[in-house]
């Protein structure tokens, strides 16, 4: 078993949380993990993204090449497009539909999102509007990983234990809450398939 993921966005998003759940359930399942992150610009609200590879066996590198990735996860549609070279042919494209523009040419949205349907196997989403009527607008992101959990290729229950793991110094509030997050976007995702 191997996943080969992208994981996109801008900074401030939470992308890096997000390579903290699947990474810790990746431990906890005692396998294999590389992982190669950019965020230089993230604190300006620069482009993020992280290779995230992990295998029940070794992993040399932990860059993925194109034409690979079994996933992309993307909590920003513009960069779910930046990526699409590393996108495998059966690969699954998941992307927020809520754009962050903050560059002054950003992208017609209506032609973003023509572009993503065109993607055979793809979930869009928006993630930020799901996050606020349940009240926490700050779980965009843990939306996104509930969205993209059926082609992680870590059981659900993992990834809530992971979740449970890393907020765990936040309280039980703070893990209910990104829990109804995940849960929630899995919902999405499985009722956007039918």
């Amino acid at each position: 078993m191997k996943k080969d993921i992208i994981l996109a966005g801008v900074g401030g998003q939470g992308i890096l949380s997000i390579a903290a759940t699947i990474g810790t359930a990746a431990v906890n399942l005692a396998l294999f993990i590389k992982q190669a992150e950019t965020h230089g610009m993230s604190q300006r609200g620069g482009d993020v993204q992280s290779h995230f590879r992990f295998s029940d066996q070794p992993i040399a590198s932990d860059l993925i090449p194109l034409g690979q990735a079994d996933l992309i996860l993307s909590v920003e549609p513009m960069e779910s497009l930046r990526y699409l070279p590393y996108l495998a042919n059966d690969g699954w494209l998941i992307t927020n539909t809520k754009p962050f523009i903050n560059i002054p040419n950003y992208p017609d949205e209506t032609l973003l999102i023509a572009e993503i349907k065109k993607i055979k196997n793809h979930i869009a989403i928006d993630a930020v509007e799901i996050a606020k009527e349940l009240g926490n607008p700050k779980a965009a992101n843990i939306v996104m990983l509930g969205a993209a959990s059926e082609f992680i290729g870590i059981k659900f229950s993992e990834l809530e234990k992971a979740i449970a793991t890393i907020f765990a110094r936040k309280g039980e509030e703070i893990i209910t809450a990104n829990l109804k997050a995940l849960k929630a976007g899995r919902e999405y995702a499985d009722n956007y398939q039918k």
